[in-house]
This record gives C-alpha cells, sequence and structure tokens, in this order.
C-alpha cells in the first residue's frame, strides 16, 4: 500500500525542472532504488529515483516536467503541507560493495543524476566521475556537490558552458575508456543503448556495465 508523504517544498530549478522534498516518515531505501509517486486517490503515478541519501532526514526527488503529461505538471504545482503517495522502493540499481578500491563511472542523461546524486550522498568515499549528458549549461544541477565540481564533467550538446561540447558518447571517445572501470548508466535509452555499445566496444566487460532506463 502507497503511504502518505507530506510535501516540505518544491524547489524549481529551471522552467521544467524541479525538486520536490517530502518529510521522511521513517522511508526506508537503499541508495539507487526508485519508488512511484502519485497524487493521493488518482490511482496514476511515476517512478523516481532518490535523489538524497539513504539517512538524509527528508525524501528528495529531481524531476522534469512533461508538456501534457498527467503527473508532472500536477507534481511541478503542489505546495507545503500537501501530500502525495509513495509506493516502494523497487529496483537493484545500487552499489552492492561500496568502496571496494575501484573505480566507478556514472554516465547519466538529464535527471538520470538522481540515482548518482543519491550514491555520492551516501557512500562520501566513494572514487567516482559523473559524466553528465545535457542540452543546455543550466542544466548541470548541483554539479558543486560533486567536490566542487572536480569529480563532475558536463557534456553540453546545445550551446556553451560545460565541460565538453557534445554527447556523452562524443566525449568518451575523444578521452578514452577505463576498461578497469565499473560503470553505471541513467537516462533514456538511446544514450543508454550507444554508450553501452560503445563500452563494449572499447573492452570493458558487461558484467562491469550497470544500466537503469528512466525513459
Amino acid at each position: 500500500m502507497p503511504n502518505l508523504h507530506k510535501v516540505r517544498k518544491i524547489e524549481l530549478l529551471g522552467r521544467h525542472t524541479f525538486r520536490v522534498v517530502l518529510e521522511r516518515n521513517d522511508f526506508k531505501f537503499t541508495a539507487g532504488q526508485c519508488v512511484n509517486i502519485g497524487l493521493p486517490g488518482s490511482g496514476i503515478n511515476r517512478e523516481y529515483s532518490s535523489y538524497s541519501s539513504e539517512t538524509a532526514d527528508e525524501l528528495v526527488f529531481l524531476i522534469r516536467e512533461v508538456e501534457g503529461g498527467t503527473v508532472t505538471p500536477a507534481l511541478m504545482k503542489l505546495k507545503a503541507g500537501d501530500q502525495v503517495e509513495v509506493d516502494g522502493p523497487y529496483g537493484e540499481f545500487w552499489i552492492r560493495t561500496p568502496n571496494d578500491g575501484r573505480k566507478y563511472y556514472f554516465i547519466a542523461s538529464g535527471t538520470g543524476i538522481a540515482p548518482f546524486h543519491c550514491f555520492v550522498k551516501t557512500y562520501p568515499k566513494l572514487d567516482y566521475q559523473i559524466i553528465h549528458g545535457v542540452r543546455a549549461a543550466d542544466e548541470q544541477y548541483d554539479r558543486a556537490d560533486f567536490e566542487g565540481g572536480s569529480r563532475y564533467v558536463g557534456c553540453v550538446s546545445q550551446g556553451t558552458g560545460g565541460d565538453f561540447k557534445g554527447r556523452v558518447t562524443g566525449y568518451l571517445t575523444e578521452k578514452g575508456v577505463d576498461k578497469n572501470g565499473v560503470y553505471y548508466l541513467c537516462g533514456n535509452r538511446g544514450m543508454i543503448n550507444d554508450v553501452y555499445d560503445l563500452l563494449r566496444e572499447k573492452g570493458v566487460g558487461g558484467t562491469n556495465i550497470i544500466t537503469e532506463t528512466f525513459f
């Protein structure tokens, strides 16, 4: 059964992207897992990975509004004190042995960066690199959270202001691939398919590539 969680605040990050901050209510999950969120009684929900850590005193979700959508426009209009239904957690997109001495590469598109933000907040000693594909520079949300931006590479496909001009596949092709690294991919299906194929072509073993499709 879904649980009701009260909204603490909605944080607008741009025209279409926002954070939903909820009261935790002792909700338990493993970093990387997702939940279903919907309006009470609507019978309609959508799946989102936690943006906040396992131990945070609130639940935070990074969401992009789908114009004409059924759920996200309604979530964007919520106010402090409103309630949402949270069902879960679900999924196995987690790190089995954090801090095991291996280098982790977190490759995301858009709001697919959410579980990786959760990872690094949950495991502060993790050795990692974020490679984030976005359309515009103003979509590089909270890059300072990744050790002041030193572990964040923004691949901006439209306009300037990123660390790399182009898609994440272009960055990986130009900079090269760590064959011994562990790669987590999260975001749109096209990006995941392209990056997966590229990594395999470069010699990364299939067991070292873990994927989570957002849309």
